[in-house]
């Protein structure tokens, strides 16, 4: 199998391999590079770890990340704790991210978003109808859709919602169509509307006169915009002959 260049590893790559040795101050991995990679004893895994073989064993196959590299003195920095996915700089208010819940309490669910720390999703905010007790809609391990809400970045808290994303989906769904007019029902109205104003124009005392009886009104306002709707078809098919 070919080497790896240090210089093709990238930062936060994900990477396999074997750990060949082990010292107070870390354990050394071969990824398959030039050079064994090191992981120092403070980034095993998260918590405090006393010793290196808590953790891990000579001869044990482990995931690891790029922490990081320079080709230049020949070094390779590792980790065994996944890279974060969301920086604080990055998590803003109307986020949209998926995460998995890791624990539950009486107030609410705390979801890993892929930040420092998991993000509380509080009872109120599970489901659009009354939740009393978040087992009742969620349990550890389930993926979940959120919305982030807030976020304080000098206390380290991240509020998070997924009733926010069902009312988004309530309000896309239930939304009232809006009636298409067609071209004829367009026409025609436009006839009805010049004929009234012509109608107006060419009678200014018609306030003065009785109304004619309703059929015969009828009739005439039909027969008016019949007429005015075959003038604009005839109008139209000339300008586009």
């Amino acid at each position: 199998m070919a080497e790896l260049s240090l210089s093709e590893i990238q930062l936060n790559q994900e990477l396999t391999g074997k750990v060949t040795r082990i010292e107070l101050y870390g354990a050394f991995v071969d990824v398959g590079a030039e050079h064994e990679g090191l992981v120092h004893i403070s980034v095993l895994k998260k918590g405090h770890v006393n010793r290196v073989e808590d953790v891990v064993k000579i001869g044990d196959e482990v995931t690891v990340w790029v922490h990081r590299v320079d080709p230049g003195s020949h070094r390779l920095e590792l980790t065994m704790m996944r890279p974060l996915d969301l920086k604080w700089k990055d998590i803003k208010p109307g986020l949209r991210v998926k995460g998995k819940v890791v624990r539950l309490e009486s107030f609410g669910a705390f979801v890993d978003v892929g930040a420092e720390r998991p993000g509380l999703v509080h009872v109120s905010e599970l489901a659009l109808d009354y939740v009393k007790d978040p087992a009742e809609v969620v349990s550890v391990g389930d993926e979940l859709d959120v919305v982030v809400l807030d976020v304080d970045r000098k206390k380290r808290q991240i509020r998070l919602s997924a009733k926010a994303l069902e009312q988004d989906e309530f309000v896309e769904e239930d939304a009232p169509e809006t009636p298409q007019v067609t071209a004829m029902e367009f026409a025609m109205q436009r006839a009805l509307e010049e004929s009234k104003v012509n109608g107006s124009k060419e009678d200014p005392d018609s306030k003065d006169k009785p109304a004619p009886k309703s059929a015969h009104s009828r009739e005439d306002q039909e027969d008016i915009l019949l007429r005015t709707l075959q003038q604009r078809l005839k109008t139209g098919s000339s300008k586009e002959s």
